[in-house]
């Protein structure tokens, strides 16, 4: 299934919005610095958001609109689900 994910650095000021079709397989390459430039350059190791979607088009379109929002928009998003800011993916 596919997801959208926003990753952050472990102080929670930059963040990284993405799209997989494997949630966990994904934020461990992010973990790993395997993930891309940009988020192993900006230290972006931490899920604080994602959402799954029933297709791939559907995910894409999401992410966008995510991508071309404001930082505070996304601020908000995560705090809607995880307030706390966690690590969702601790324990994968």
């Amino acid at each position: 299934m596919p997801f959208v994910y926003i990753m952050t650095n472990p102080v929670n000021t930059v963040l990284y919005t993405g799209v997989t079709n494997h949630i966990q397989r994904r934020a461990l390459e992010h973990r790993q610095k395997q993930g891309g430039i940009f988020t192993a350059t900006y230290h972006c190791v931490k899920l604080v958001y994602y959402q799954e979607f029933r297709s791939m088009h559907e995910a894409i379109a999401e992410e966008k609109r995510i991508k071309g929002g404001s930082r505070r928009k996304k601020i908000v998003l995560i705090e809607s689900t995880n307030p706390e800011w966690l690590d969702l993916a601790e324990g994968w």
